[in-house]
């Protein structure tokens, strides 16, 4: 029996993936495995028994990646599958950006409110919201994963013209982009060409504050920046101040916070970006499929802070070590009879499964210096 924890509300699409051999609750205590969404686990004491933790979700900024890999830990997310969701949400947003729809749903309410004849003051008022339509225009798609990808081709699809930047571009996203999208080498080039500009990256030292001053002049006059990535990611006074300027016409962000959300021109939204049905039974469905085949197999796939690795089981036991700057001759040394093996790096993390019909010690394995963490699995 595997001991599962939720820590936020996870789709019962997604727990399905689990048969009865898992054990699910929200107060669960020495769980083999955790779920979570966005509940912060960073001060969060991990009990020995914690083998892996799974985000229903893309980002990770809410757990300790570290700590969790020190603690032979592994972390997982599910990459692609809130992208629709969010690329739907983005062609809103770029569309937002444009036409001042919220600004202008706003004034008809407050109009009604103020007791105004509201037929006769929109025709009056109308113009106040005029805005520019999107075909025809640059769009520059910082972040060509998953999201980036698909949110280029449904722009393109609507007549805009697409400029790419992604310096981790691979092989089977920049197969899956629309013919005509430019992929070019550095962000100040797709400053220079875009009239918009969407974010798709993840959030960390070398991202925080991306859109800053600098960036800002390398940018078109009247740009329009739509950010449903994360709020870090742009510099909040230098978003400030190109809206006061008009450097930047407009700001769409998802991850809204009390300053921004008072600033004009901000469209505040708030975290739509995978709220939908779909993408939480989608990201759900493939956590649990993520926990579950780690815990059953050693498998490990998607993995943020540890080495990703599969390998069909070819014999009765499997053994799986996760290590620091373990000898892996050592490691090897300690199994019997080894039918099939395979091993993956990260960094200085390493993780080896070794296959065998012989029974193994599993503490002397663990007693090799380096090794974080030994499983033993029979088929």
């Amino acid at each position: 029996m595997y001991h599962v924890k939720t820590m936020n509300k996870i789709s019962k699409i997604g727990l399905a993936e689990l048969d009865e051999r898992f054990e699910i609750s929200d107060t669960m205590e020495h769980e083999d495995a955790i779920l979570v969404r966005s509940a912060k686990l960073h001060d969060y004491d991990f009990p020995a028994e914690l083998k892996c933790i799974a985000r229903a979700g893309a980002g990770v900024n809410n757990i300790p990646l570290d700590r969790a890999a020190d603690a032979g830990i592994v972390v997982f997310n599910a990459p692609g599958a809130n992208a629709n969701g969010v690329k739907e949400l983005t062609i809103a947003a770029l569309l937002l950006a444009s036409r001042k729809i919220s600004q202008g749903i706003t004034w008809v309410k407050e109009q009604s409110a103020a007791g105004a004849d509201v037929a006769a003051v929109v025709e009056k008022g109308k113009s106040a919201y005029v805005g520019p339509e999107i075909q025809g225009k640059t769009l520059g798609v910082v972040g060509l994963g998953a999201i980036g990808v698909l949110v280029a081709n449904a722009a393109a699809a609507l007549g805009m013209k697409i400029v790419g930047y992604d310096p981790f571009l691979s092989v089977t996203h920049a197969l899956n982009l629309t013919p005509g999208v430019e992929i070019v080498d550095t962000l100040p080039e797709l400053y220079a060409k875009a009239d918009y500009i969407t974010l798709h990256l993840p959030m960390n030292d070398a991202t925080r504050g991306t859109i800053n001053e600098a960036a800002f002049a390398a940018m078109k006059d009247g740009v329009r920046i739509v950010n449903l990535a994360r709020g870090e990611l742009v510099d909040t006074p230098a978003m400030k101040a190109a809206l006061e300027s008009g450097k930047c016409a407009a700001y769409v962000t998802d991850f809204p916070n009390s300053e921004t959300a008072a600033i004009e021109g901000v469209v505040a939204i708030p975290h739509l970006g995978a709220s939908t049905p779909e993408s939480e039974d989608n990201c759900a469905m493939m956590a649990a499929r993520e926990v579950k085949d780690y815990l059953d197999n050693g498998s490990i796939v998607n993995s943020v802070n540890l080495p990703n690795l599969t390998m069909a089981w070819a014999a009765k036991n499997r053994v799986c070590v996760l290590t620091k700057g373990a000898d892996a001759a050592a490691i090897a040394g300690a199994v019997p009879a080894v039918v099939a093996s395979a091993s993956n790096t990260r960094g200085e993390y390493g993780y080896t499964i070794l296959d065998t019909d012989a029974a193994v010690d599993e503490a002397a394995l663990a007693a090799i210096p380096g090794v974080l963490r030994v499983r033993v699995l029979s088929k």
